[in-house]
C-alpha cells in the first residue's frame, strides 16, 4: 500500500484522538512563558546556584507580568557530566536544586549555613555554576542534616517514614544503586564495578554481606539517599503548590533517554539495548568539534527494547510521566522523532575519538560490521515509513494515556519526516516553530498568523543562542567576511545575511537598503517579541536571556565541559528591580503580553 494511503487509514484508526484534541484545545487559552532553568536563577542566600527557592521567586514574578508558565530543563538526578539529559534515575530528583537553609533544615544552626558558605568561597557569587565547589558543599549539608535527624520535628520525621514506604517500589533500588556508586566511585559505570555488584542479585548479595558484617553503617547510608530524595519530593510539590496558587504553570523536560549508568538501566537492564546509543547523524555543517562534524551526536543514552516495554503496557514510561505529572503542568518530549526512529551509534561516546577520521569502511573493520544507522529501521521506503509511524503511534499512545489532564509538547526539530506534524497533530500535541526556521521555497519566513494554533513558538532552545546573540553574531560575520574576504566566510556571511532577512522579514522589522543591517538595539528586541508573542500559536516561550538581552547560551551540542549547563543570571530579582533600565524590561514585556491577548493559563491543576 503506499505511504500516502497507509497514513490516511491510519488516521482512521486514531480518530478516538479527535476527542483528546477537543478537551485539550478548551482547557488552554493562548499564554506565554519564559524558559528559565533552575540554576539559572539567583537569589540572595543561596548556595552559587539557582534553586527552588529562586524559582519561586520568579513565580512571583510571572503572575505580576502576565507570564502564563515557566519552562525548565530536566530536573532528574544526572551524572558527573551535569548534563541535565543524562539522568542516573527516571525517579530521583537532583539535590543540587534544593535551597538549604533553616526553613528546608529547621534543625540544623544558622552557624552549619555560615560555614557552609565560607566553605563555598568565591563559588557562591560566582557569574556562572562552579559544580566542583558547588556539589561538596551542598552534599557536606546534607550529610550534616541527616546525621542529625534524630533532632528534627517529629512531625517531619514521621512524614519521611511515610515516604519511604509510599516510594519503596523504586526508592529501594535507587537507595541500592547510589550507595553503590558511593562505594565504587561516582563516576566509575556500573559495568566497571566488581564483578560481584555488576547485577541486581550480585549488588543485593553484596550489601547483604555488608549488612551482616556491619548492618548500621550500610541502613544508614542507604537512609541518606532515601531522605535526600524526601528533602527533594517535599521541595518541588511545595512548589508545585504555589504555582497553582499564583496562577502560574510549571513546563518540565522529558529527555527521550537516561544515562547509561543509571539505576534504571542496571536494574531493568532487558528493557535497552546496551550495545547501541541514540543520537543524531551528522548534519553537513561546519562544527568545531571533529567527531560532531563527521558523524554527528553520539549521547550515549542507551536504546529501548520498545517490543519488550509495550509485553508489558509501557508500564516504565507510564511510571515516569505520571511521575511528572505531580509536578508540571505541561511537559517537553525532547527529541519525539525518537519515538518513532532513533540514529544509533553501535558504541558509547567514551570511544568516539577512536573514529574520527575514519571512512565507513575502516569504522565497520574495528565495530565488526556494525556502522551508526537509523534504528530499527530507516524513512527510506513506503512500508518503512509506514511502520515507524505505527510504531509512534502506539508509544505516544500510551504516554498521552499517562500524562492524563498535562499539556504534552513535542521537540519536532531537526531532519523531521514528513509524517510526524500531522500525526502530532492529530494526537494533539503542540510541535515546535522557530520563525527564522520555517522558511517557504522562496526563502520567505511563515508569517506568524499562519502558525498552526496547535504549535509552540520560540527563536531558541537551550541547544541554540539566543536571539538577541543570533542577529549580533550574524552583523560580525558579515563584517569579518567584508574584512577578509575568503570561499569560507563567503559561505557564512550568505547564511547571515539570510537569517537577519528572515528575522526582519518576521518581525517587520524595516531594512534601509541592501545588506544594511541595524544593530540589535531596544527597537529590534521588542519587535522580535512583538512579533513572537503575536503569532497564533498557542504557546510561546522566549528563553529568559534574550528577555534580557544577553548573548550567553546554556549548551554548546557536541561538546563538554563548564561551559555547559553553567549559565546564571548576572541578577536576583531585587537588583533587577531596584535598576530602572532592568526594571523596564519587565514592564515593556507584561506591556507586550498585555497587548497580544495572551493571559496566564486558567487554573492551575
Amino acid at each position: 500500500m503506499p505511504f500516502t494511503e497507509a497514513f490516511r487509514d491510519f488516521g482512521v484508526v486514531g480518530i478516538a484522538s479527535a476527542v483528546m484534541l477537543t478537551s485539550v484545545s478548551s482547557r488552554s487559552a493562548r499564554a506565554a512563558g519564559i524558559l528559565l532553568p533552575v540554576f539559572s536563577t539567583r537569589r540572595e542566600g543561596d548556595f552559587g546556584i539557582g534553586d527552588t527557592r529562586g524559582l519561586r521567586e520568579w513565580i512571583d514574578w510571572s503572575a505580576d507580568h502576565g507570564v502564563g508558565f515557566i519552562q525548565l530543563l530536566p530536573i532528574h538526578e544526572h551524572g558527573a557530566d551535569e548534563s541535565p539529559y543524562s539522568a542516573i534515575s527516571s525517579h530521583a530528583l537532583d539535590p543540587i536544586h534544593l535551597p538549604l537553609d533553616r526553613e528546608t533544615l529547621p534543625w540544623l544552626g544558622l552557624a552549619d549555613f555560615d560555614r557552609a558558605r565560607v566553605q563555598l568561597g568565591r563559588a557562591a557569587d560566582a557569574p556562572s555554576v562552579d559544580y566542583a565547589a558547588v556539589r561538596p558543599v551542598k552534599r557536606r549539608l546534607l550529610e550534616l542534616a541527616w546525621a542529625r535527624f534524630d533532632e528534627a520535628p517529629q512531625e517531619l520525621v514521621a512524614d519521611f517514614a511515610r515516604f519511604r514506604d509510599a516510594e519503596r517500589g523504586w526508592l529501594e533500588d535507587y537507595a541500592m544503586f547510589r550507595y553503590s556508586m558511593e562505594l565504587h566511585g561516582e563516576d566509575c559505570p556500573w559495568d566497571r564495578w566488581p564483578e560481584h555488584s555488576r547485577t541486581p542479585d550480585g549488588l543485593r548479595s553484596h550489601l547483604a554481606q555488608l549488612r551482616r558484617e556491619d548492618a548500621a553503617v550500610v541502613d544508614y547510608r542507604l537512609g541518606y539517599y532515601a531522605f535526600v530524595q524526601w528533602l527533594c519530593f517535599r521541595e518541588w510539590h511545595a512548589l508545585r503548590r504555589h504555582a497553582d496558587e499564583r496562577g502560574v504553570k510549571l513546563m518540565g523536560d522529558v529527555p527521550i533517554g537516561v544515562s547509561w549508568h543509571s539505576c534504571d538501566v542496571f536494574f531493568h537492564r532487558d528493557l535497552f539495548h546496551l550495545d547501541w546509543c541514540g543520537g543524531s547523524p551528522s548534519e553537513g555543517i561546519s562544527q568545531q568539534d571533529p567527531f560532531f562534524r563527521e558523524w554527528g551526536q553520539n549521547w550515549g543514552i542507551p536504546l529501548y527494547r520498545w517490543d519488550r516495554m509495550e509485553a508489558d503496557g509501557f508500564q516504565w514510561w507510564k511510571s515516569r510521566i505520571e511521575r511528572l505529572t505531580t509536578w508540571f503542568h505541561l511537559f517537553r518530549l525532547d527529541h519525539i522523532l525518537g519515538f518513532y526512529r532513533i540514529y544509533a551509534f553501535p558504541w558509547r561516546p567514551e570511544r568516539n575519538h577512536e573514529f574520527v577520521g575514519l571512512d565507513a569502511g575502516q569504522a565497520a573493520a574495528i565495530t565488526g560490521g556494525r556502522l551508526p544507522q537509523w534504528f530499527p529501521r530507516p524513512d527510506d521506503t513506503d512500508e518503512h515509513r509506514t511502520a515507524n509511524l505505527a510504531d509512534g503511534d502506539r508509544r505516544l499512545r500510551a504516554l498521552l494515556d499517562a500524562a492524563g489532564d498535562a499539556e504534552v509538547i513535542a521537540e519536532d526539530l531537526g531532519w523531521v519526516p514528513d509524517y510526524v506534524r500531522p500525526h502530532l497533530e492529530r494526537l494533539g500535541i503542540a510541535g515546535y516553530r522557530i520563525p527564522h526556521w520555517d522558511c517557504g521555497a522562496e526563502g520567505h519566513p511563515a508569517p506568524g498568523s499562519c502558525f498552526p494554533e496547535l504549535s509552540f513558538a520560540a527563536y531558541s532552545t537551550h541547544d541554540h543562542d539566543p536571539v538577541c546573540a543570533i542577529w549580533r553574531g550574524c552583523i560580525a560575520t558579515i563584517r569579518r567576511h567584508e574584512e577578509h574576504p575568503d570561499e569560507s566566510s563567503w559561505w557564512q556571511a550568505d547564511g547571515a545575511r539570510h537569517a537577519l532577512r528572515v528575522l526582519s522579514e518576521f518581525a517587520g522589522i524595516p531594512i534601509r537598503g541592501v545588506g544594511s543591517w541595524p544593530p540589535f538595539s531596544e527597537g529590534v528586541r521588542l519587535r522580535l517579541i512583538k512579533a513572537l508573542l503575536d503569532c497564533r500559536s498557542r504557546r510561546v516561550s522566549l528563553m529568559i536571556t534574550s528577555l534580557f538581552g544577553l548573548d550567553q547560551r546554556i549548551n554548546h551540542p557536541g561538546t563538554s565541559g563548564p561551559h555547559n549547563w553553567s549559565f546564571r543570571l548576572p541578577w536576583t530579582l531585587r537588583q533587577i528591580a531596584a535598576d530602572p533600565a532592568l526594571a523596564d524590561v519587565w514592564r515593556k514585556f507584561a506591556n507586550a503580553i498585555e497587548l497580544s491577548g495572551r493571559r496566564p493559563m486558567p487554573g492551575g491543576a
